[in-house]
């Protein structure tokens, strides 16, 4: 995903004959993507080296799982403090927004999950599959959409929206998993 999401981020973009400098995509990708892969791999490696395998599984990625949710809430709350009177304002335009990307959510998912079942995957395989098939990887949207056009543009608008429309779709989503879980092979290989 890192090395084409430039790549396709850029064509999309051409297809859509939005003027965006290569620098500026690349840039994004650098700090919002590449930057935080790079810190999670370099702290997993010297926590590791230095605890060992069983303390970073038991205790480091313990105290990490409630600093990853509030970062998440701290985002989301600022991102609606800064768009909430546009998303109230305009809810027409929030619907043309939610409504296809709902479908293409749900769409995708379905497809991946179906896939996942003719290819007779595990569960552990296909949920994961299917879900992060359907994301749409609004965080990085955002600081994309943020760092081009301004927190003041329609396209920060339609990523806000994204976020308020995934976030709840993924969750359905993932009821889904949970109640068709015998529809796939149980073991983990």
């Amino acid at each position: 995903m890192l090395l084409l999401y430039g790549l396709l981020g850029g064509f999309l973009l051409g297809v859509g004959r939005l003027p965006v400098p290569w620098q500026a995509l690349l840039l994004s990708i650098a700090i919002y993507v590449a930057l935080p892969l790079l810190a999670g791999y370099i702290t997993r490696k010297s926590v590791i080296a230095a605890k060992g395998k069983e303390w970073f599984n038991e205790k480091f990625l313990h105290f990490l799982t409630p600093v990853t949710i509030i970062a998440l809430l701290i985002t989301l709350v600022l991102l609606f403090s800064f768009k909430g009177e546009v998303i109230l304002s305009n809810p027409l335009t929030i619907l043309w927004i939610a409504i296809p990307l709902f479908i293409q959510t749900v769409f995708i998912f379905c497809v991946g999950y179906a896939l996942a079942r003719v290819l007779k995957l595990s569960y552990p395989d296909a949920a994961p599959s299917a879900m992060i098939g359907a994301s749409n990887h609004f965080e990085v949207a955002i600081a994309t959409s943020t760092m081009l056009f301004g927190l003041s543009s329609g396209a920060a608008l339609a990523t806000v929206v994204g976020v308020l429309i995934e976030v709840p779709v993924m969750l359905m989503l993932v009821k889904v998993c949970l109640r068709t879980k015998t529809w796939f092979n149980s073991n983990c290989d």
